[in-house]
């Protein structure tokens, strides 16, 4: 079991490693991703700087929407960012599932890993797929191969350079879980 949980760790980071070399070969070094980039940190630096200026004192209109057009520009910037991302981001999809499902027929019906916990609902019906037996702490390969695809890739982005910047994701942080705007 033991050996099981170290292979699907070392599965995960070179997949993590795969997907950012494909990434590289067909996003990060084209001239419109080294554009866009660049842009989206010079106008949320811009952005935040604006943001320092005004602090804690009221603003007129003129200033606040000055500060809403600037945030505004950052969003679409940042949007045309993804899109450029999305289309290499949609192949990896299709190769790794692929991949998973290879692994997948490779771990079937093995207990990778002994959880720590008592997985609820959902989870467990994950945490515990395709094996045999009772015991809702047995872990799967989904389960672990998910959990350390999560935790990896992005620090492996990080490691690499790829990863989004402090500022652009402090500021522009435009995603599904972030907080909505209030006006």
């Amino acid at each position: 079991m033991f050996e099981d949980t170290i292979l699907i760790l070392f599965i995960s980071l070179c997949t993590a490693f795969a997907s950012e070399a494909i990434l590289y070969l067909l996003v990060y070094r084209t001239e419109t991703y080294r554009r866009l980039k660049a842009t989206v940190e010079k106008q949320s630096k811009k952005l935040e700087k604006k943001k320092e200026l005004i602090g804690d004192r009221p603003t007129g209109q003129k200033a606040s929407k000055k500060l809403e057009k600037a945030e505004e520009q950052l969003k679409n910037v940042s949007r045309d960012l993804n899109m450029v991302r999305m289309k290499s981001v949609v192949v990896i999809g299709f190769t790794f599932t692929a991949l998973l499902g290879m692994f997948n027929t490779i771990f079937d019906g093995r207990v990778v890993a002994k959880l720590p916990f008592t997985p609820f609902g959902v989870l467990q019906g994950i945490s515990h797929r395709n094996l045999m037996g009772t015991d809702p702490t047995d872990c799967s390969f989904i389960f672990l191969y998910i959990l350390c695809t999560m935790s990896i890739r992005e620090n492996v982005q990080k490691l690499l350079g790829f990863g989004p910047s402090r500022t652009a994701s402090k500021i522009g942080g435009a995603g599904f879980f972030s907080p909505p705007q209030t006006k």
